[in-house]
């Protein structure tokens, strides 16, 4: 087992369903076959999930990496002893818990910036409980690249034959038609190539899509797509790429959940989540509950190796019991494959 990657797994918001997937994705035996898994955040708080949800599991609290027994069934917590238990309430905004969910992403960071893990994965956070706590970031994206330094990052989603990395995330829809900006694309589909590589992606097929309808229809409907757009793909055909574009989005993520694409650049944020959550989140009407919530988030231009569930703090489901661990049983995977791959191009 020494052989196997240790990935760094963080709680998330303590009062999110953060905990409940981490210790639910532990609970897969197939996870201890590939890697060496530990969880950063407070041991109190999954003491209290595991007894709330009568969960077969037991806790190693650890407070350095050598002490963790990377066992299946007993659950290796970096404790950080930051969480009063007594005042956690599920589903609630609050400062405790956004710097609780704060200070284990720097850890996590910290260790991996050590190599004391070999990869990080990261349970769902709010943003406004991060905010209270007096830490002012747009979310994990911008806080991995403040504490490593990284100026040049993009969010790249992934579930089965759907890769999709974007222009901008965070801003407002205003802001991100103004960062539409050909050196912008170039970047980020660089970053989407290797990230489809270092998945093991053979299709290396790739998709930019047009910002406005129809990708502007030669300016009748914006000229962002042929003054911006169009002259970041024609440049990278001359590099070599295999890219298509601009692609009218609706057009184009069609084509690319069936496989045609091997990723696909959106130029902005729901541009991006929608279609790509429309083919991993599956919704139960009768139950009003999602039977399964499938994506990982990756991180893309890091010194260090960053996956995440694709989902949020679920609020309205914390504490029940009903909160669905595969996306972050998917990111842990992600995970494994990405240190793997790094770890093998660092010999060469």
């Amino acid at each position: 087992m020494a052989a196997l990657p240790v990935i760094g797994i963080t709680m998330g918001d303590p009062a999110s369903i953060g905990p409940e997937i981490a210790v639910k994705a532990l609970l897969d035996r197939k996870i201890y076959d590939i890697c060496r898994p530990l969880i950063v955040g407070d041991v109190s708080v999954f003491n209290n999930i595991i007894g709330k949800l009568n969960l077969n599991a037991s806790i190693n609290p650890i407070q350095n990496i050598k002490e963790a027994k990377f066992q299946f069934g007993v659950i290796d917590v970096f404790d950080l002893k930051n969480v009063d238990i007594d005042k956690l309430v599920f589903g609630e905004i609050a400062a405790m818990c956004g710097e609780a969910s704060f200070q284990s992403i720097k850890k996590v960071i910290e260790l991996a910036l050590a190599k004391e893990v070999d990869a990080t994965v990261t349970g769902p956070i709010n943003k406004k409980s991060i905010n209270e706590a007096g830490h002012h970031f747009a979310g994990h994206t911008e806080i991995y690249a403040h504490f490593t330094n990284t100026k040049k990052y993009a969010m790249l989603l992934v579930e089965d034959k759907m890769k999709v990395i974007h222009v901008s995330t965070h801003v407002s829809l205003r802001q991100a038609c103004d960062l539409v900006k050909k050196d912008r694309i170039l970047e980020v589909t660089e970053l989407l190539r290797n990230g489809m590589i270092s998945l093991g992606e053979t299709n290396l097929k790739i998709g930019i899509a047009g910002l406005n309808p129809h990708a502007g229809d030669s300016g009748l409907f914006g000229t962002e797509d042929d003054l911006e757009i169009l002259p970041a793909v024609e440049e990278l055909k001359k590099l070599g790429y295999d890219v298509e574009g601009p692609v009218p989005p609706d057009t184009m993520f069609a084509k690319a959940a069936t496989g045609y694409y091997g990723g696909v650049v959106a130029m902005y944020h729901d541009q991006g989540h929608i279609p790509f959550k429309l083919t991993g989140f599956k919704w139960n009407s009768e139950k009003n509950q999602m039977d399964s919530v499938k994506g990982v988030n990756i991180t893309m231009g890091l010194p260090i190796i960053r996956t995440s569930v694709d989902h949020g703090t679920a609020f309205e489901i914390a504490g029940k019991g009903i909160a669905s661990a595969d996306a972050m049983v998917l990111a842990i995977e992600s995970a494994v494959q990405l240190s793997k791959y790094r770890k093998v191009n660092s010999q060469k």
